[in-house]
């Protein structure tokens, strides 16, 4: 594929007159939910020539369709904490849209969940999906309830009850829940302990993330860090570079994260700065992956604690000021709205050439912004961050065939499904309009197979 550098000056502001209307009244109708709002912006400042160029689009109302979830669900979930104390949050599942295939989502537990959220987080998903070419829909669901400081046997009680409830919506044909913040291989084992209890079936392909001893797939866990390090060399690759010797800042020391900096690492960069809730550290030889992974997966420690083990090379900093530190690469991959327009700014003046979202919308519009009109690559959440869901799939495919694959092999198609993800964003930004706009790429790419697959299916 022969390919050009991005220009600069592509960032759209304003919305086409035949999408403003369709958004306000859409907002109105779902008060109080800024992430959502934040989310739909950013797809509608991108698809007024789409729907310039297709007025079927218009006649079948399919943006106000598209924009309603199928289905939303809301249920409460008492647990009893250790000392027998009775505690009830909230569970959250949204069913989207499922044009393509049965809904396709992970599962976060964060005591930030509330709807707002999970619609935002589901109506992301459902173009993500889109882009992997994987015959899935969209989904995503979750909880209020925080999982920090709490027990094994706590977590199990928290899970098997949101699965009592949760059971009665999910099926490996109908709604496939996965992992997200807060929950993890331990969580997803509680899920599908309880889900098998209830329903008297080894269902393997109702959820994903599994171990593998009971169904799951190998680099399942390594998914979305790899794919978004994968998606961010094709980006570079596109302007006749590569990771090779560039240092590389990455926000968040979670599963995400830790395997971006693997990958970076195997790719022959260097991340030299990573992140947790309460600061990050600075390690300009390279953060030991190794270590990190001790420090965090296993004894599930904080980032001060890595400082304080590798010695004096690594400084902790507590608090904010990661996206000051000068790199080339910059992969945001702890929550939403982390990385705001000062922090872009600060990136940009420090010389940074791509931008790739490993976490689900972690810029705010106003970073977003500043990237492209700096002519910056940029990587969206629902394309760099799109291999966890493609390998989720793979998983649900071994799962349907009782196969299991080889950790080269599935490694091979992840890798596969990336290419194909960013070939297919630069070629649809090409084609609207927005050479090396991967926003505008993204948004209307995976918008336009939705959108057709549901003028396929009628009025439903």
């Amino acid at each position: 594929m022969t390919v050009t550098p991005a220009v600069s000056g592509t960032a759209h502001t304003t919305l086409d007159d035949r999408l403003e209307g369709v958004y306000e009244a859409i907002v109105r109708r779902n008060p109080a939910q800024p992430e959502f709002h934040q989310a739909l912006r950013e797809v509608f400042e991108t698809v007024g020539p789409v729907v310039a160029k297709h007025p079927e689009y218009v006649e079948a109302k399919l943006l106000e369709r598209i924009c309603e979830p199928e289905r939303q669900i809301i249920f409460r979930v008492p647990w009893t904490d250790d000392r027998g104390e009775v505690h009830v949050n909230r569970g959250f599942r949204v069913e989207f849209n499922s044009a393509l295939g049965p809904y396709k989502g992970g599962l976060r537990f964060h005591p930030s969940v509330d709807l707002g959220i999970i619609k935002f987080l589901g109506f992301e998903q459902l173009f993500k999906n889109a882009l992997t070419g994987m015959p899935i829909g969209g989904g995503k669901g979750g909880s209020d309830f925080d999982p920090k400081g709490r027990s094994d046997a706590e977590i199990m009680r928290f899970c098997q009850a949101l699965m009592t409830e949760l059971q009665r919506h999910i099926g490996e044909y109908t709604d496939v829940p996965a992992g997200d913040i807060g929950v993890g291989e331990r969580e997803l084992g509680y899920l599908f302990g309880q889900y098998k209890r209830i329903t008297n079936r080894y269902e393997s392909g109702v959820l994903t993330g599994k171990g593998l001893a009971w169904g799951g797939a190998r680099v399942r866990r390594e998914a979305t860090g790899y794919g978004c390090v994968y998606f961010v060399e094709r980006m570079l690759e596109a302007r006749d570079m590569s990771l090779e010797g560039r240092d590389v800042v990455v926000s968040g020391s979670g599963n995400v994260a830790i395997y971006a900096i693997e990958k970076v690492g195997q790719l022959g960069g260097r991340v030299i700065a990573c992140s947790d809730s309460t600061g990050f550290v600075h390690e300009p030889t390279g953060i030991d992956v190794e270590l990190l992974k001790q420090v965090k997966e296993v004894e599930r420690l904080r980032m001060s604690d890595y400082a304080e083990r590798r010695g004096s090379g690594a400084r902790f900093v507590d608090g904010s000021g990661l996206w000051e530190i000068p790199c080339e690469v910059a992969l945001p991959c702890a929550t939403q709205n982390e990385l705001d327009g000062d922090a872009a700014a600060a990136l940009v003046r420090n010389g940074v050439i791509a931008v790739g979202e490993g976490a689900n919308m972690p810029c705010t519009r106003d970073a977003v912004r500043t990237f492209r009109e700096a002519g910056t690559a940029f990587g969206p959440g629902k394309a760099a961050n799109a291999g966890g869901v493609a390998t989720s799939a793979l998983e649900m495919q071994q799962n349907a065939s009782r196969d299991s694959w080889t950790f080269e092999h599935t490694e091979e198609r992840l890798l596969e499904i990336m290419t194909d993800i960013h070939d297919a964003c630069f070629e649809t930004a090409d084609q609207y309009g927005a050479p090396g706009d991967y926003v505008t790429g993204a948004n209307v790419a995976g918008f336009t197979r939705v959108a057709d697959a549901m003028l396929a299916l009628g009025l439903i």
